[in-house]
């Protein structure tokens, strides 16, 4: 691990990358949370950080009294499933095309959604929340849906030959909602009791009216995200049972980002923010990059660093740069040297989420070796891209 001490305006932080490779914006958007009043202890930064709005992702954020909804993100509950199957490489490869293209048919990708909602009893709840309720229509067309971005669905392999699929979305529209709306009450907060914050990090305390609030409606949003995984999950489990009438499930691990939550800390209380950051315990999933592999880690639950680990790779390069610098027929070409099938309605999405536009993986696991221990490396197969 490499664990640098980093000193902000009265404040401490604690890095899992060296400083000088984190991005000057991101470096910025540290210091500007540096000046939140009530930080508990440091902010943690994880390998994968990136610039975000407000708050940089991959980092993660305790604080005593308040909640900041951009140090939780926009895409509220976004997270990763895996699921271990009894299917080998040898028996799906020959049908690899046909699986990625029949999934492509039946999940909608991008800004598309279902014509018709799927059932789910996460809609029988009384909601409250006036974005959600007026999002909520919207929602039940978005559910079993993947959206776009860095969003994924892939066939991998582990290093015996068993086949996963592992999948990344969160709440799509509805979590993106939530975070607005209650981004704009933070500000109205600080503007009312003449509170000098940053640009996007205001905020509430979590005890407020606006505070429970919205983690009422966050938690929501994390349990339609989740619900979300799972019965895209389930589709592409079932077109697969399709090919494979043998097809059985072995295991189905899923890790969650982009939420706050109170836990306990240093023996004390704290609202632990996770933007782009995951919760270290148990089995977490760690995707790289299209192309590149995934990991399955045992969390070591590192108090140091809230039992945090990083969420992915983390990008090194925005979307307009990546097409600015990428060609299409040069990201296919290195796909297919790494015998990496890719799919998708559209090439705009291959480009901006290519292999070069990440961080290495390899280097990435390196740097948190006291965060998680891998367990099983996923190379991919096959990938369905919005």
């Amino acid at each position: 691990m490499i664990c640098i001490p980093y000193f902000s305006p009265n404040k401490k932080l604690k890095s899992w990358i060296p400083l000088e490779k984190i991005d000057e914006n991101a470096i910025q958007q540290i210091n500007d949370l540096s000046l939140i009043p009530d930080i508990f202890k440091w902010i943690a930064i994880m390998p994968d950080v990136h610039p975000g709005f407000g708050m940089p992702i991959g980092g993660v954020l305790a604080l005593s009294e308040n909640i900041i909804p951009n140090a939780v993100g926009v895409d509220i509950g976004c997270g990763v499933v895996s699921i271990k199957t009894n299917l080998s490489v040898d028996i799906v490869k020959p049908v690899l095309k046909d699986l990625l293209t029949e999934i492509m048919e039946k999940i909608p990708l991008g800004h598309n959604w279902r014509k018709k909602p799927l059932v789910s009893s996460i809609f029988d709840e009384t909601i409250v929340d006036k974005t959600i309720q007026r999002e909520l229509k919207n929602a039940q067309k978005q559910l079993g849906t993947l959206g776009g971005g860095n969003h994924f669905i892939e066939i991998q392999h582990d290093e015996e030959g068993a086949i996963y699929v592992t999948l990344h979305t969160g709440s799509r529209n509805l979590g993106n909602k939530v975070a607005s709306a209650y981004h704009k009450l933070a500000k109205r907060y600080c503007k009312r009791n003449n509170i000098y914050v940053p640009l996007g990090l205001a905020y509430f305390p979590y005890k407020s009216t606006e505070g429970s609030n919205y983690l009422k409606a966050m938690d929501f949003c994390i349990r339609f995200a989740s619900e979300n995984r799972q019965k895209i999950a389930d589709i592409v489990l079932n077109v697969m049972d399709g090919h494979f009438n043998s097809l059985e499930e072995i295991e189905r691990v899923e890790t969650i980002h982009n939420y706050a939550k109170l836990e306990n800390h240093f023996d004390k209380l704290v609202m632990v923010h996770r933007k782009g950051a995951v919760e270290a315990k148990g089995k977490v999933i760690i995707p790289g990059s299209m192309g590149t592999a995934t990991y399955i880690c045992e969390g070591l639950e590192n108090p140091d660093a809230f039992c945090s680990c990083s969420h992915g790779a983390g990008r090194v390069m925005g979307r307009n740069e990546a097409k600015k610098k990428l060609g299409y027929e040069d990201v296919m070409k290195d796909l297919n040297e790494r015998n990496v099938m890719v799919v998708s309605p559209g090439k705009k999405s291959i480009v901006e989420e290519a292999r070069q536009v990440y961080k290495n993986i390899e280097e990435v696991m390196d740097y948190q070796k006291d965060l998680v221990r891998p367990i099983v490396k996923l190379t991919p197969l096959g990938v369905v891209k919005g």
